[in-house]
């Protein structure tokens, strides 16, 4: 799965768990690492969520606190503490917009090529013959490999790219949605809400301090 971390998003990940990060664009990052003995294990080796205002004051002040050999004092292991207890209980509700990584050559090479051209009038079959595929035998490997069509794909892709926007500029929704693809705003209200259980608007409120 592919996972896109705006301000507003954090990802919770275990011990010892492999991931893959690209920054496209200079950050500021923030990172708490917890002590497997400080912490309960994750319920999944790999969560995302959106941020909390309480969460995000907690990383806040955690993320600035000096690295250091001895135990931690009373007032940092309650601000750890704190830090720890609200994100266990994010995680518990994960973000449902994720991006499948398909198995075999074509399908990574149909999701690419989806990827590129999401603000296109972008049509199935064209992706099928750049994949060397029939669209019946991509479809089929829709459905095989990552469950669900492309469609779906399409469609979740596209919200990703919104919420990337929505975070990281001052553009206006309706510019938003035809970036990524949409000419109908309304279409394109109704997708993020189905996704995100929230507007655009309502989503791009949870950046803001």
């Amino acid at each position: 799965m592919s996972w896109v971390l705006p301000p507003a998003r954090a990802a919770l990940i275990a011990a010892g768990e492999p991931i893959q990060v690209a920054i496209p664009q200079p950050v500021r990052t923030s990172s708490v690492l917890f002590d497997v003995d400080f912490a309960p294990p994750p319920p999944a080796p790999l969560t995302v969520f959106d941020l909390s205002p309480l969460a995000r004051a907690l990383v806040s002040e955690c993320a600035d606190w000096p690295d250091a050999a001895e135990p931690l004092p009373p007032y940092a292991r309650s601000l750890f503490g704190a830090l720890a207890a609200v994100v266990w209980r994010l995680a518990e509700h994960p973000s449902p917009i994720t991006v499948p990584a398909g198995q075999s050559p074509e399908l990574r090479r149909a999701l690419a090529l989806t990827d590129e051209r999401l603000a296109e009038d972008i049509q199935f079959e064209g992706i099928a013959l750049d994949v060397g595929l029939a669209p019946r035998s991509l479809a089929r490997r829709f459905e095989d490999e990552v469950g669900m069509t492309w469609r779906a794909v399409l469609r979740r892709m596209r919200i990703l790219r919104a919420v990337e926007g929505l975070a990281a500029g001052e553009d206006s929704v309706t510019t938003i949605a035809h970036k990524v693809g949409y000419t109908s705003l309304s279409a394109f209200n109704a997708a993020f809400r189905d996704l995100t259980g929230r507007t655009p608007t309502q989503y791009r409120a949870t950046f803001r301090p």
